[in-house]
């Protein structure tokens, strides 16, 4: 999952600024991985990612043994190659061993795969180009054009997102489209509103783009961007139906940051940082959407509530991280944050999971079935997209490095 404290430190300045695939992927075991750099801000530029020279000594973690079968699922992540553009690799079930699946000669900005057949959807160059699950027959499918640097959201290529059935692939550009994989053509239910501010100036009213969709395909979770700021809302792909939230009470749900129940009844959503936007954590019902405050952090809330990545499992238990820390009267950024679980309401039975606190996390993806989470830390507060994947256990078992550096991880199929 994305996760929305990273992002939306600098989706304000987004929008205000508005701002040849490798045919066969060769496996490469991760004690041969290249040294990869620390990508990023918003561009992704290369940074690197080794710890500064002052930093604490760090302790090795214990040896590890690999099974065949450490992850239930493969695990896809963006990462910088030789040439330090960004592209897409695949981290396999064993843990260990990674594979390169995009060769572009830019940096791909965002991807998804298919759960139905493995296929990789991603952005390079403004364009959405599709390739199968081992990185063959590339195909640009849709062409955005050269990106006016002036308003880049007036023609910017962003988002796309799979169907859980494969046959649909939504994505952001002028606003809401959907691509139907069988047919080759893309239809735009949604239409950005812009004001024309005049002087060549454009100012985004609201913009529309796609970010995850329920199990059984029936609701499509799109975020809503404006000037400053932005927020989610809640798409009906069969009947175009679009229901927004209400009551947000000063949170901020949006850009990918959040879990949705097993059923897509509910979306649980969080955040670790108070200032323009409370912190806290937040139950949306996504027939309606209404929004409940579960946890809150504000500038009259002593202590302050604060949570991030929060994940409802299929058992029903809330899976989150947590801090409760007294109240500066000043914003809070990057507190450390503690593992933990709890019933649905966020606090019923609030149990510490780990003894590690996370103060660098940039994202974290869970375990379907909570067992474990991964998550991407930074090597230091500069840092504020992906980091070394790191998996830690719900059951405290040690922790287990995967790789040096992964940003945007998801499941594949």
């Amino acid at each position: 999952m994305q996760n929305k404290n990273t992002l939306f430190g600098i989706l304000a300045a987004i929008l205000l600024a508005l701002a040849c695939a490798n045919p066969l992927g060769t496996p490469v075991p991760q004690d041969e991985f290249p040294n990869v750099e620390t990508v990023v801000a918003a561009t992704l530029s290369a940074l690197t990612a080794t710890l500064p020279p002052d930093a604490a000594p760090q302790t090795p973690p214990a040896p590890v043994d690999f099974a065949p079968s450490l992850l239930p699922r493969s695990m896809y992540f963006l990462a910088n190659d030789a040439a330090q553009f960004a592209q897409v690799f695949r981290l396999e079930r064993d843990g260990r061993t990674i594979t390169q699946l995009t060769s572009e000669p830019a940096k791909v900005t965002e991807y998804d795969v298919s759960l139905a057949d493995g296929s990789v959807v991603f952005v390079s160059n403004n364009q959405l180009i599709l390739i199968n699950a081992d990185g063959s027959n590339r195909r640009a499918i849709f062409d955005g054009g050269a990106v006016d640097e002036n308003n880049p959201f007036l023609t910017r290529v962003n988002s796309p997102v799979f169907s859980p059935n494969g046959e649909t692939i939504a994505f952001g550009h002028k606003g809401l489209n959907f691509y139907s994989v069988a047919s080759g053509q893309s239809n735009r239910v949604l239409e950005d509103s812009l004001d024309d501010a005049g002087g060549g100036l454009v100012i985004p009213r609201e913009l529309y783009w796609p970010e995850t969709y329920s199990a059984d395909g029936g609701k499509l979770i799109i975020t809503l961007g404006y000037y400053e700021g932005a927020s989610s809302a809640i798409y009906y792909p069969n009947g175009g139906g679009l229901v927004r939230l209400a009551n947000e009470q000063r949170g901020i749900i949006c850009c990918g940051d959040y879990s949705l129940s097993a059923d897509g009844s509910a979306l649980y959503a969080a955040s670790p940082t108070f200032g323009m936007f409370s912190a806290g954590m937040w139950r949306v019902d996504t027939n309606n959407g209404n929004v409940t405050a579960l946890l809150l952090g504000d500038f009259d809330t002593n202590p302050a509530e604060v949570a991030d990545n929060p994940f409802i499992a299929p058992d029903g238990q809330l899976y989150y991280f947590h801090a409760s820390i007294p109240n500066p009267g000043d914003m809070i950024n990057r507190p450390a944050l503690q593992l933990v679980r709890s019933a649905a309401d966020g606090t019923t039975g609030r149990t510490v999971l780990r003894p590690e606190t996370f103060a660098l996390m940039n994202e974290a993806l869970w375990a379907p079935d909570a067992s474990f989470v991964i998550v991407a830390n930074a090597p230091n507060e500069q840092v504020y997209f992906g980091g070394a994947a790191q998996l830690y256990y719900t059951d405290g078992r040690p922790m287990i490095p995967l790789a040096p550096y992964a940003e945007s991880m998801k499941w594949g199929p």
